[in-house]
């Protein structure tokens, strides 16, 4: 398995690439044939350097990919998709597979263009890499408004930074948390279709009771009995473990209302 640093890496050595047919179109053509030579090349450019940097299990969950919105899902299809809410751009990772909707939703359906996280700016905002910007290879600062949401691939041996792995800041909440995390928690009930249940708190930082209760109700969304009868302080929405974790995720995709995604 790959890392971050060598996704980055790759997709630095690409910058001021431009024009087409060029070397990414190349590649991916090879295998995929000639229509691709000429074709939209920025989910192409992330194909490729996940290819040449040991990362292509991580980073293309289900292949190849030069279609956008098929990209994204294959993240939501296995948990690793975070919409792009201004507190989830935030805490975005240099590493993270960054997806953009220029008619500024978080629809998966409604994605334009794919770049490669390289930091997260004090302001909100993104740096990143991206392929097929201007027909160029580029550097760009992109705001939250226009991030659809990103894929955070499970890079082995190291976080995104390339510092020590550690798990998504997710897991482990429990009732009684406060701050960004539980923040961040609140958000992704929201993008599950269960933000009213948050009211009148909304997304204040606070697990509280309307948090667990909300948390509950989205794990009853996509088919949790063990929530649907509250059997214990987990099922009640009290804490955030794996299995919720993954409901949660897959709430949020069927929120969106684009894929059919199995139930955890």
């Amino acid at each position: 398995m790959g890392t971050a640093a060598g996704m980055l890496a790759e997709a630095r050595k690409s910058l001021g690439l431009s024009g087409r047919p060029n070397y990414i179109t190349r590649d991916y053509a090879s295998r995929h044939g000639a229509a691709f030579l000429t074709a939209p090349w920025c989910d192409m450019a992330v194909t490729y350097w996940a290819r040449r940097s040991g990362n292509a299990d991580t980073v293309l969950p289900a292949g190849d990919r030069a279609y956008t919105p098929w990209h994204a899902a294959d993240f939501q299809k296995i948990g690793r998709w975070y919409p792009g809410t201004p507190g989830n751009v935030r805490r975005a990772k240099p590493g993270d597979i960054v997806f953009f909707d220029w008619g500024f939703s978080d629809s998966i359906g409604a994605i334009d263009h794919v770049g490669v996280v390289e930091k997260a700016l004090p302001d909100g905002r993104l740096a990143t890499i991206e392929g097929n910007t201007g027909d160029r290879c580029l550097r760009r600062i992109r705001s939250a408004s226009v991030i659809a949401g990103y894929g955070r691939p499970d890079y082995s041996g190291s976080s995104s930074d390339g510092s020590a792995s550690e798990e998504d800041p997710l897991l482990g909440l429990k009732k009684g948390d406060k701050g960004e995390r539980v923040q961040a928690l609140q958000e992704m009930i929201r993008a599950a279709g269960q933000g009213d249940a948050l009211e009148p708190w909304g997304t204040d930082g606070d697990y509280g009771d309307a948090t667990a209760e909300a948390l509950r109700l989205v794990r009853v969304s996509v088919g949790s009995k063990a929530a649907r009868e509250r059997r214990d302080a987990t099922a009640r929405g009290e804490r955030v473990d794996a299995w919720a974790f993954q409901q949660l995720h897959s709430a949020v995709a069927r929120n969106q209302g684009k894929y059919d995604l199995k139930k955890v």
